[in-house]
């Protein structure tokens, strides 16, 4: 029997995720090859054999998502998969516009059939846009969860930007565990904050394996969603951070607007520095979409060390790279304590060099600061480079990771904190519920 051809486009997670849930292992369909878009220097590589499965005895190529058309016709393929996330609804289809053309099919799985069941209850934390806010209302749950007594996994979602066969099960729980696994800037930005608080995190590439590993160290599963891309685990609780600094995205974006949808509980994150007139714009949103959602506002505490000192002195302000990449975001924390704080904030782009150049041609909402991005040493260097040559007197570090860990630069680097701020402990009357639903 012939098998149908398939082509999966994605960014290095979903796309994997998909393959390993939809089409491993099956005599019907054949996955021709994956196309990558959004995060450099992902293609060019080969989803490996130990992975693939039988079928598959070279393994998988990942091509440029550029090559599509040129591809599907190639190797008649029938059909092309949506596999990643924070897309606006517009770009999808252009899409598959492009998949149609070319011949072939275009499909978007839905999460029936990509969600993977646990024995443990599981929470899941997911956002209408990457940088809504999500990473610090996971901490906190974590830590309430935690602070109840019950053992809690958190479970990432897929940043696999390495060897794909030595990530296909990942464990975390020291900052050396991230050396040894010789993890990108992107990567320390999502593990190093849970480390730090004791908490232990999984990722990696098959997540299947990756779920029964956490549920032997586990009494409750906290999925901690990346971009605004859905769970890859079934919710039990589901959580969705949506941002007032970007009012209206929620119903914009894809998946994003799939969760604000889906949620159990809509946060509306950063109402102490968002127009009140767009949070109104959320909430009136959720309303509308998920009316059975419970909708509760959240706020972002910034802190520094001795921020005082920064009064009219020149600063860098280096922030989370997906956010302001992808996620479209001018800004994030570093610069909201900067401004509050009085510094005269340096024009980090007119000294970016090689690839950090390039990123404010691809990105040219970007205005002033510099994304954390890290994708591989080289890449660091530079991040390194622009600094220093900055004349920046301090470097305001706003993104998760701790910068002074692997740049070396002369300006000290002031680290920004930002901690979820539960309104009316809104969440934490959430979780008392649960847990008293789910006793141990």
């Amino acid at each position: 029997m012939q098998r149908a051809r398939v082509v999966i486009m994605g960014a290095a997670g979903r796309d994997f995720h998909n393959f390993n849930t939809l089409y491993r292992g099956r005599t019907d369909i054949e996955v021709v090859a994956f196309t990558a878009a959004q995060i450099p220097n992902i293609s060019g590589r080969v989803y490996p054999v130990s992975l693939a499965g039988p079928g598959y005895p070279n393994g998988i190529p990942i091509v440029p998502e550029a090559e599509l058309p040129q591809l599907v016709r190639r190797e008649k393929v029938e059909l092309v998969v949506l596999s990643y996330s924070d897309l606006p609804h517009l770009d999808v289809m252009h899409k598959a516009s492009i998949a149609l053309a070319a011949g072939a099919s275009f499909l978007l799985p839905g999460p029936r059939e990509t969600e993977i069941a646990s024995t443990k209850p599981v929470v899941s934390i997911c956002a209408v846009r990457t940088g809504a806010g999500k990473s610090p209302l996971t901490r906190y749950i974590s830590r309430l969860l935690r602070a109840s007594g019950r053992r809690v996994a958190i479970v990432r979602h897929p940043m696999p930007y390495g060897d794909l066969a030595a990530q296909t099960v990942q464990r975390f729980a020291t900052i050396e565990d991230l050396d040894r696994a010789h993890c990108t800037i992107e990567e320390r930005e999502e593990y190093e904050p849970h480390l730090k608080e004791g908490a232990v995190v999984f990722a990696g590439v098959d997540y299947e394996p990756i779920l029964r590993a956490a549920e032997r160290e586990a009494d409750i599963v906290l999925w901690d969603g990346g971009n605004n891309d859905l769970p890859f685990y079934a919710p039990d609780l589901h959580f969705v951070v949506a941002d007032p600094h970007r009012p209206g995205h929620e119903l914009s974006y894809h998946p994003g607007e799939a969760n604000f949808r889906k949620a159990d509980v809509i946060i509306v994150s950063k109402t102490d520095s968002a127009k009140p007139e767009a949070v109104r714009e959320v909430e009136a949103n959720a309303a509308r979409a998920n009316p059975k959602a419970l909708v509760l506002r959240g706020a972002l505490s910034l802190s520094a060390p001795n921020p005082e000192r920064l009064r009219g002195r020149r600063v860098i302000v280096v922030e989370d790279g997906p956010t302001l990449t992808h996620g479209g975001m001018p800004f994030g924390a570093g610069m909201l304590l900067a401004q509050a704080n009085g510094a005269e904030i340096v024009d980090a782009q007119r000294t970016a060099v090689g690839s950090l150049a390039k990123v404010y041609e691809d990105f040219p909402h970007l205005n002033r600061v510099l994304p954390a991005m890290g994708y591989s040493d080289a890449q660091v260097k530079e991040l390194e480079e622009t600094i220093q040559r900055s004349g920046a007197e301090f470097v305001l570090d706003g993104s998760p990771v701790d910068l002074g860990r692997l740049v070396h630069v002369r300006p000290p680097i002031v680290n920004v904190s930002y901690a979820y701020d539960d309104l009316d402990l809104g969440v934490a009357k959430v979780l008392d519920r649960f847990l008293a639903k789910h006793p141990r």
